[in-house]
């Protein structure tokens, strides 16, 4: 009875793990880490209304996941903006690992003649303590 009851818990736990590991990497790499995404989601509006950027400025924000190694000094989930007054470039902001500080992330997406370009000139919203999130990737 103790030797079934040992078989069906231990049955039932290789079925969870073989089915649950790989849905959950699926998941990840998919959607992007959940725990990241919610950093994102809570820390960077916060921080853009407290630099005046209103919902009405804003013309689309939300979390992206690169599909690219990032600055090993944040999270690897960016959190992108548009602003109305400039809907041609989409900024990235990201948060820091230690201290879970928001950071605008130099490089930009420009679109320019049907054509996305990087770009990291000054613009109308540029900071001008933006970090690149392509250094320290090691």
């Amino acid at each position: 009875m103790i030797k079934k009851k040992i078989l069906i818990i231990t049955s039932t736990l290789i079925a969870v793990i073989v089915f649950a590991l790989p849905t959950g990497f699926i998941y990840v790499l998919n959607n992007g880490n959940p725990y990241t995404k919610y950093i994102a989601n809570k820390y960077v509006p916060k921080y853009l209304e407290a630099k005046g950027y209103t919902d009405e400025k804003i013309e689309e924000s939300h979390f992206v996941e690169p599909k690219h190694l990032i600055n090993k000094d944040f999270y690897h989930g960016h959190y992108m903006v548009i602003f109305k007054d400039e809907p041609t470039t989409t900024y990235y902001y990201g948060i820091t690992k230690k201290g879970k500080q928001v950071q605008q992330f130099c490089e930009k997406n420009r679109l320019s003649d049907g054509i996305t370009e990087i770009f990291e000139g000054e613009t109308k919203h540029s900071e001008h303590d933006c970090k690149n999130s392509l250094d320290n990737r090691d």
